[in-house]
């Protein structure tokens, strides 16, 4: 007889290979809609008939339905679903990596950063989006740009924080926050109320894998931690900042984006300044 616990155990791993399958599937059928789309504008270009809007669709389609698609069903396959210090674009690649640990409330980590000079980023919207392009084809000031979603704990952030240089909405520094799930403990035994991933835009381009508008970012991402966590020391807002040295291993890879990044694996646990909970009580 097979007990209740493994019958459900078994029950789910056919459920998620059928949903995998499933999955699958939607892309086979999604990619020979595509090669039926392709083999119609190659025509256009190859007869000469309309060679510019035969490329952008043709970039349009591969950048933003095909390519994404592909990479987030094989990323369900292959990628684990624990926490391993890196978060995940929102076509399953990985993306940035996780670099700073705090203790504290929400309305917290917003008073600590508002007064380290830090502007919370606005939601990503139709309007924010085309304000966002607006403004990197002009050159013009956008502090409160959106942030592309990043997830962490199968979610997107909760927030983010930026600050542009001299205006430029091409170049920011920026960090993304998540919640932790209650009752969750980070490797090693360490545990933290927030978790978030800082990284320094340095130009726009375009995403070596799918093609996609993005943001260009540092190498050196542990560069960045570090001024996130100076400015934050700057401004008096925290009591305690401890550094975990080697709490991931120190590795050199690619973002979701394709960009470089390296680190040290360290990871600084920030305790917020306890005089901030009365600040944020006074704003709410």
């Amino acid at each position: 007889m097979i007990a209740k616990g493994n019958r459900s155990d078994h029950s789910s791993w056919r459920a998620n290979h059928l949903n995998n399958a499933l999955r699958f599937v939607g892309v086979l059928v999604l990619v020979f809609v595509a090669i039926a789309i392709y083999k119609y504008l190659l025509v256009d270009i190859i007869t000469g008939r309309s060679h510019f809007f035969a490329y952008v669709v043709l970039w349009l389609l591969t950048a933003y339905v095909i390519l994404p698609r592909l990479y987030r069903v094989f990323s369900r396959l292959y990628l684990p679903d624990y926490f391993f210090g890196r978060t995940q674009a929102s076509d399953g690649l990985l993306g940035d990596p996780v670099n700073l640990a705090f203790d504290g409330t929400r309305a917290e980590i917003k008073e600590a950063m508002a007064i380290a000079g830090w502007t919370e980023a606005d939601p990503v919207t139709f309007a924010s989006s085309a304000k966002i392009v607006y403004a990197a084809l002009r050159g013009s000031s956008y502090p409160s740009a959106p942030v592309s979603p990043l997830y962490l704990f199968n979610r997107k952030q909760d927030f983010a924080f930026e600050k542009d240089i001299n205006g430029n909405p091409r170049q920011r520094h920026h960090v993304r926050f998540w919640k932790t799930p209650d009752h969750w403990w980070l490797p090693g035994g360490f545990k933290a109320d927030w978790l978030a991933a800082g990284t320094f835009d340095t130009n726009v381009s375009l995403s070596l894998f799918t093609g996609q508008v993005t943001h260009k970012i540092d190498a050196n991402v542990d560069q960045e931690r570090n001024f996130i966590t100076d400015t934050l020391k700057q401004h008096k807002v925290t009591s305690e900042i401890t550094v975990v040295k080697h709490f991931t291993s120190s590795y050199h890879s690619r973002n979701g984006g394709g960009n470089v990044i390296h680190t040290d694996g360290a990871l600084p646990f920030i305790t917020l300044s306890a005089s901030l909970e009365k600040r944020a009580s006074k704003k709410q």
